[in-house]
């Protein structure tokens, strides 16, 4: 398994060194940036999983440091201040960071809190990718959402009641715009190979959802003669 890489910025090199010694007992891999603008060239060189972040750098601050990034990234950001008063905890969060530590702090704590900063972005990306995966199975088209998750179809704002397999067949065409399929390639994916009927079975229900939805202005379920049908998009 790859090391979560971590920045550490201090221009107290000995805490610095300590910090990292830390989180390389930890496993993790470590770099550190001594002052504001190494920082930030570190930051797009070293594309860290998260930064301890210290307020007090010569030259450009850890404040101006994290508004910078935060332009561009959403790393995890930890902010270590000898400052512990409410005002600048309020400012650190305000501008991006995710936590705030108090120095001295307690080396145990703060490798505590690096993982569980870590394992909740972790979390948050396989939850964010299951919402990607479900929202996938939504197809959305000029007035027209067909929700294979929800088993849903709604049309100009108005909910259609729709059987599953008018739904599912609705759902397998207009996921695949202008793709043509004949009659035996739908009773396949949609009824099955062990499916006992004939084809007339699909233009069946494609007769009933053109009851129910009547072609968009872009769209259309164009019958191809002779072959079968597709989802027309212009």
């Amino acid at each position: 398994m790859e090391k979560r890489r971590i920045l550490i910025v201090d221009d107290d090199e000995n805490i610095a060194e300590l910090i990292s010694l830390y989180l390389i007992k930890e496993c993790f891999e470590t770099s550190i940036s001594l002052n504001g603008e190494d920082a930030l060239n570190q930051f797009k060189a070293y594309q860290p999983d998260l930064i301890l972040l210290d307020i007090m750098l010569p030259g450009i601050d850890g404040y101006d440091v994290c508004r910078e990034i935060r332009k561009s990234s959403n790393v995890p950001i930890i902010m270590l201040s000898a400052k512990g008063e409410v005002f600048d905890k309020v400012l650190g969060l305000k501008i991006g960071a995710d936590d705030y530590m108090i120095k001295p702090f307690d080396s145990n704590e703060l490798v505590a809190r690096v993982q569980a900063i870590l394992r909740r972005v972790e979390q948050n990306a396989v939850q964010k990718s299951e919402k990607e995966e479900k929202d996938s199975e939504c197809v959305k088209i000029d007035g027209l959402v067909v929700n294979l998750t929800s088993y849903s179809v709604e049309y100009n704002g108005n909910m259609i009641e729709m059987p599953p397999k008018e739904l599912e067949l609705l759902y397998f065409l207009a996921s695949r715009p202008n793709q043509v399929f004949t009659r035996e390639q739908l009773l396949d994916k949609i009824w099955g190979y062990d499916y006992i009927g004939d084809t007339r079975t699909v233009d069946v229900h494609v007769k009933r959802i053109r009851e129910k939805i009547k072609d968009g202005e872009n769209w259309a379920i164009a019958t191809v003669w002779g072959i079968g049908y597709k989802f027309e998009v212009k």
